[in-house]
């Protein structure tokens, strides 16, 4: 859904540096999945192709929040 957010913190050493993925346009989603010391935030579309990927070292992410639109898919207007 538009507004679908991830914010990562990650250690970089000297301090830490945030970052934040965004669904950009309507029918995208974002997508989170850790395996083998990665985490990979994802933005896809409607049919499952990647827009745009980001990836961490595990060992290097402070936090991960994830922040799902507001209101969803409730069938209200």
């Amino acid at each position: 859904m538009k507004g679908d957010r991830v914010e990562i913190v990650v250690d970089v050493g000297d301090g830490s540096r945030n970052y934040e993925i965004v669904a950009t346009r309507a029918g995208r989603r974002v997508e989170v999945h850790i395996a083998r010391g990665v985490v990979e935030v994802t933005e896809v579309t409607r049919t499952g192709v990647a827009v745009r990927t980001a990836r961490f070292m595990a060992g290097r992410v402070l936090a991960l929040v994830e922040h799902p639109v507001e209101g969803g898919q409730s069938g209200e207007e």
